[in-house]
């Protein structure tokens, strides 16, 4: 993701994978929501950055992975970034907490000077 084109890309390809794993209506509003952030997050703070998914089976579920990675500063303090109305730019902090929100898994690695990888999932029955 090195453009806002991209980041527009990123939803739509987002979107269709939630629709060719049968998520409803509203999962599909989550995933992309949250999959927005996360990538716009990549994108403003990390310099650009890489947006993978993974179509997932377990039985009795299917699911979406997406993991969005930067090579970006880093985030100091993952805890306090979390934390709603904490930001770092000009937004009303409650993105990447809102995104851990929407998502079933949640997970954020970082390192100051070492980039930042978030890993959501989302898990539907079919």
């Amino acid at each position: 993701m090195r453009t806002e084109e991209d980041l527009l890309a990123a939803r739509h390809v987002v979107r269709a994978a939630t629709l060719a794993l049968g998520f409803g209506i509203v999962d599909q509003t989550r995933i992309v929501t949250a999959a927005s952030e996360l990538v716009r997050n990549a994108y403003i703070h990390g310099g650009g950055g890489a947006l993978t998914l993974m179509l997932l089976d377990r039985p009795g579920a299917r699911g979406l992975r997406l993991v969005v990675s930067d090579e970006g500063p880093g985030i100091q303090d993952v805890q306090q970034a979390l934390t709603d109305g904490y930001t770092t730019g000009a937004g009303l902090g409650h993105g990447l907490g809102g995104a851990r929100r929407l998502m079933d898994d949640f997970r954020v690695e970082s390192a100051p000077g070492g980039g930042t990888t978030v890993t959501a999932t989302r898990w539907t029955t079919p």
